[in-house]
């Protein structure tokens, strides 16, 4: 019996109209685990570097965590894996709700959609019942219109409806998959659903799922559960709003936006208003959020209300969620309220709120700055709100300037040329950042944006605080109950954390080895989280969560009956890590893609950054081109990939030195004449 899991992919051919019941191997699910880990095997096994994200042979995997539809709090996450048109590379997109632990309960882990449909369609499931049905009559539907229109006319109420809306349909590179109460957004992997031609996935399922041990089980979930409420009753002190209690993150019921509005950068990446949060906004946008709100909601099996149904005069409610409530506001030098108005009609179209804003924000300074002029905008409104809105429908239907800016500020910039690149400033990996602009560079940041494949800013935020406490007895505070940290030494390390002297301070601490070994640990909680299934929320994303290195390896025993321990845990999450940058280092990624926006931080220690992404990669096993090495390729059980490697010319027969410097001009060449 499998447990936890169901043990059954469902394979969609679209082109052939073919649908398979697939069994899975289980020693998948040991080396693996689940969602993104099984996603990027599956991916590599089946779509080679030559693929491209608009090709029938390109697959999209709706894969659900390992622990989905268990009773483990918060433990709901899809993750959708494709071939990115953006960017090129293997990307993954996490959506909350319901979607997932649906899906388990119709009786699969995972939907992999290939091919082409040949006119739009969408995919109904419920438990044994699979169909691909004809979707002719939601063409240019929004996402969650399609999402209630379904659900009336198959008569399922409690369906699950994963849509796009007509951004996907007319593949915008950074179009959306909406599904209520949660979306996966980055990368355009609603570009490649609309390019296959579904446009919607309805999911119902009311069978049970197994897990090893109940008894336990139970009891890990209970001591979960009375973590959460310990939590809630007692916010860390000292630091932000939306840090110091749980959730993901708790934007909607958070009013106090002083540090977002005057830390990010407004238009295009750009402009800091430090003496922006007066009394007067507060108050304003209070009442506006108040008003706008109706009730906060929470995904599946969650206390946390993290996401909120909002209601404006005139308009349709929706769901929204984390930073997407100050994007559009912030991108147009606007207020609240038109950014509450705007999302509405976004999230209609299936478009995400990191990307677009910046977009457009994007066109508006390249006009103002003559690289594009008037004629490029036949009919624009005067004012900046309508002319959000007039950019929003024109790159939603790709009609003129819209179809060049559909593709993203970096294709769209070099497609317009006449220096228009120095304007797609806020770029990492070809894809639009949250606008976080500071002063002094961040070595842990640093190092998170740099070699980040999340394309998301929680990819960088971790349970190591961000910055220091003003007193060591602050610090002493805090680390007395600081129990999740899977080595003692982090607790030292941020007990010698000040905010002045000459050896203690940002940059230069935490050092480049503690440095590394932070972001690693980081990094690792949100690759477990993205293979469990579990929200960041309650996890990879705060301070003192409920879930930690500590009683995953307990949750994953009991739950799916692996035998699990914080050392086999640990392999298996840099097994998959490894395997996500592998199928990237196939397609090109390299040391060269591995940059923050040149402006990013005001103050910039280039000798610095140099020795922390060499030290890096030396600590993960990476050759000095961020490309693993035969050693620990093999050491991970992963020979397959050291075989295709030196296959193609990545690496050599010979190369097993983790430090090999491949990066500069004359290595290159070398490597090409061989």
């Amino acid at each position: 019996m499998r447990y936890a899991e169901t043990g059954f992919n469902l394979e969609v051919d679209l082109t052939r109209g073919n649908i398979e019941k697939v069994a899975t191997d289980p020693r998948d699910t040991e080396l693996y685990l689940g969602g993104l880990g099984t996603n990027a095997k599956i991916l590599w096994d089946r779509v080679g570097p030559e693929v491209e994200a608009f090709s029938p042979d390109n697959l999209l995997i709706f894969g659900t965590g390992l622990l989905c539809g268990t009773p483990a709090t918060g433990c709901n996450r899809t993750i959708v894996t494709t071939i990115s048109p953006q960017t090129k590379l293997m990307v993954f997109s996490m959506m909350g709700g319901f979607w997932a632990p649906e899906l388990k309960y119709a009786g699969y882990d995972k939907v992999i959609l290939r091919g082409k449909s040949p006119d739009l369609v969408y995919l109904y499931i419920n438990n044994d019942k699979v169909e691909i049905r004809d979707a002719s009559h939601l063409s240019g539907k929004g996402a969650i219109e399609t999402g209630e229109i379904l659900k009336k006319e198959l008569n399922e109420s409690k369906a699950q409806v994963a849509a796009i809306g007509m951004a996907g349909e007319n593949r915008v590179y950074y179009a959306s998959i909406e599904q209520g109460r949660s979306s996966a957004s980055r990368g355009g992997i609603g570009a490649v659903m609309g390019d296959k031609g579904v446009k919607a996935i309805v999911v119902r399922g009311t069978k049970d799922i197994n897990v090893a041990d109940p008894e336990k089980y139970i009891e890990l979930c209970n001591e979960v559960l009375e973590y959460i409420k310990f939590r809630e009753e007692n916010p860390i002190p000292g630091v932000m709003a939306i840090l110091s209690r749980l959730g993901s993150p708790q934007e909607m019921a958070v009013h106090d936006e002083k540090w977002h509005t005057e830390n990010f950068s407004w238009g295009n990446s750009r402009t800091r208003r430090k003496d922006f949060w007066t009394e007067e906004v507060a108050t304003e946008w209070k009442e506006t959020l108040e008003s706008a709100r109706t009730r906060l909601i929470s995904c599946y099996n969650c206390p946390m209300k993290c996401g909120a149904t909002l209601s404006l005069p005139g308009l349709p409610t929706y769901m929204m969620k984390c930073f997407t409530k100050l994007t559009y506001t912030m991108g147009a030098f606007s207020n609240l309220e038109f950014g509450l108005r705007i999302a509405q009609k976004a999230t209609e179209y299936g478009l995400d709120g990191y990307s677009t804003p910046q977009v457009m924000a994007f066109a508006l300074e390249l006009l103002e700055d003559g690289i594009l002029t008037d004629k490029d905008f036949p009919e624009m409104p005067a004012d900046t709100e309508g002319r959000f809105y007039y950019l929003l429908d024109k790159i939603v239907r790709r009609e003129g300037i819209g179809d060049t800016l559909a593709n993203g500020t970096h294709w769209a910039a070099k497609e317009i040329g006449n220096g228009a690149e120095e304007y797609a400033h806020n770029n990492i990996k070809k894809v639009e950042q949250l606008p976080l602009k500071l002063f002094m560079m961040n070595p842990i940041y640093y190092l998170m944006y740099c070699t980040g494949e999340k394309m998301n800013i929680t990819q960088i935020e971790g349970q190591f605080p961000q910055a220091p406490f003003p007193k060591r007895e602050h610090r002493e505070k805090f680390v007395k109950d600081w129990f999740q940290v899977p080595d003692e030494k982090f607790k030292q390390y941020f007990l010698d954390w000040e905010m002045r002297g000459e050896e203690n301070v940002t940059p230069f601490y935490p050092t480049v080895e503690m440095t590394c070994e932070i972001v690693d640990w980081q990094e690792k909680m949100h690759y477990i989280d993205d293979a469990l299934g579990m929200c960041a929320g309650l996890s990879s994303f705060h301070l003192k969560p409920p879930y930690h290195m500590h009683n995953f390896p307990k949750f994953i025993t009991a739950g799916a009956g692996l035998e699990m321990d914080q050392d086999k845990l640990t392999k298996a999450a840099k097994r998959y890590r490894t395997l996500v940058r592998a199928n990237n280092i196939r397609r090109g990624m390299r040391r060269k893609d591995e940059v923050p926006p040149a402006d990013h931080w005001k103050k910039r220690f280039p000798e610095l950054e140099k020795e922390l992404l060499d030290t890096y990669y030396q600590y993960k096993g990476w050759n000095n081109d961020g490309i693993p090495t035969k050693e620990s390729l093999h050491e991970l059980g992963l020979d397959y990939v050291a075989e295709d490697f030196v296959k193609r010319g990545i690496l050599t027969d010979g190369e097993d030195s983790p430090f090999e410097d491949t990066s500069s001009e004359e290595a290159m060449a070398e490597k090409e004449k061989k």
